[in-house]
């Protein structure tokens, strides 16, 4: 009697199943290539940096440790990938805001992919000018906090050539960045630009692990289980749909003829349509007032007072930076962004006009201005609890550290949002790969 060989775990069992297909074998393998490479450009430095400086700087600063998280140490090293890939998210982002508003840009929304290919190239157009942008305040920040200049030779009156080759070398890093992420796109397994992202988070937690061994064993529990449930949330939001019933007539022609067949399909609503954009708007808002006061904080007087005030209320409190207050604006911008942002997306996506001009119709509810309004009214209760979620998210920082006092492990729960986000993903596609070729996949 033949022995049956033990049965592998069900996940054990995908990945050494992907591995065995020469195709998706050599995507996964072309991804972690280019994360290596990321990895390297990572540690090339920029010139005419002082080191001592930037380690003066960086020194207890929990602003700069917190934008250095998303660039996966880069900014800590001043490398030429400082800058990460954000200014094309930044660019990435004014161009969806403007594209509902300027009539140009809703013309190529509506023209399919090749319009869609012209508002990318837009995209890529502004990206430069973003990384000058956001370059130059980033320099500048941090030549303030060193009380010295780490960046020699730096300023637009005094050292102009200097300052330009600079920002040039950020912004050719930031694009090298993205062209990366396109040829994972394009060759690799995932979105691309997300998996750069994923690589520079996921590669500066490491460096956080020392600070265990500082911490009590029932303070570390408490952090675990936080991380626990907070993975758990965000997998159920991110996945969470509300189904809109749609029924549709098909016509087909037999015999000459043509016959009207009915059928049924769904609109799948997302709860968190907005994904982690809102996030983003409200930290890169919040940061802005701690950095233009620290430029006023040895101005004497009252303008002084009212700096150290805003520092204080926006940096340096309990779990992570930050006082309550901080944390309480923090929360009502990300609901507010939330609803502002899903909007933009669900009015780009037309659906009643598409559904109408499909023959579809949602049952009960007539065609035209009816079903928009429908609609409209669904997406703004499920945004809600999307808003919530990522108000949730934003803020827990500030209860991880109140209850478990674990601050040094207080990673930016933005950062874990980016990190679940993209696995998720990441195991659909490769999902798709093992079904594509009759393989029992990742997910149920």
């Amino acid at each position: 009697m033949a022995v049956q060989p033990a049965q592998r775990p069900r996940l054990l069992q995908a990945m050494v199943d992907a591995f065995r297909q020469e195709d998706v074998r050599r995507k996964l393998l072309f991804t972690l290539a280019m994360l290596v490479v990321f990895r390297f450009v990572a540690h090339v430095p920029i010139p005419n940096v002082d080191r001592d400086a930037l380690e003066a700087a960086f020194e207890g600063n929990a602003l700069l440790d917190f934008l250095s998280i998303f660039s996966g140490g880069a900014l800590q090293n001043l490398s030429v990938a400082a800058l990460g890939v954000y200014p094309y998210i930044t660019a990435s982002i004014i161009i969806q805001i403007l594209t509902p508003l300027v009539p140009s840009f809703r013309a190529l929304s509506e023209e399919g992919e090749q319009g869609r290919r012209r508002l990318q190239l837009y995209t890529h157009w502004m990206a430069p000018i973003m990384a000058f942008v956001q370059g130059y305040g980033q320099i500048v920040f941090i030549n303030g906090q060193s009380g010295g200049d780490v960046v020699q030779d730096f300023g637009i009156i005094n050292h102009p050539i200097g300052t330009l080759s600079t920002l040039l070398t950020l912004a050719a890093g930031t694009m090298f960045l993205v062209w990366l992420g396109e040829l994972i796109t394009e060759n690799g397994i995932g979105n691309g630009v997300s998996v750069i992202i994923f690589g520079g988070i996921v590669a500066r937690l490491p460096a956080l692990i020392p600070s265990l061994s500082t911490q009590s064993i029932i303070a570390i529990i408490g952090f675990a289980a936080f991380a626990l449930g907070l993975i758990y949330l965000v997998v159920f939001f991110q996945e969470a749909q509300r189904r809109v019933p749609v029924q549709y007539a098909r016509s087909a022609f037999r015999g000459g003829r043509m016959y009207r067949q009915q059928g049924q399909s769904h609109i799948p609503l997302r709860v968190n349509m907005a994904g982690m954009i809102p996030l983003i708007f409200a930290f890169s808002i919040m940061i802005l007032p701690p950095i233009i006061a620290s430029y006023f904080t040895s101005a004497g007087g009252w303008v002084e007072s009212v700096a150290e005030f805003f520092v204080r209320q926006f940096q340096g409190g309990r779990g992570g930076g930050g006082t309550g207050w901080y944390w309480a604006i923090l929360f009502a911008m990300v609901v507010g962004f939330t609803f502002f942002y899903t909007m933009v997306q669900y009015q780009q996506q037309q659906i009643a006009k598409n559904l109408q001009r499909q023959g579809a119709f949602i049952p009960g509810i007539r065609p035209g201005a009816p079903t928009e309004a429908y609609l409209q009214r669904v997406v703004t209760r499920i945004t809600w609890a999307g808003a919530f979620f990522l108000g949730f998210v934003a803020i827990l920082p500030f209860f991880i550290g109140l209850l478990t006092d674990v601050r040094a492990l207080t990673v930016s729960t933005t950062g874990f949002l980016i990190v679940v986000a993209v696995v998720l993903d990441t195991m659909k596609q490769l999902e798709a790969q093992l079904l594509m070729r009759n393989y029992e996949g990742f997910i149920r």
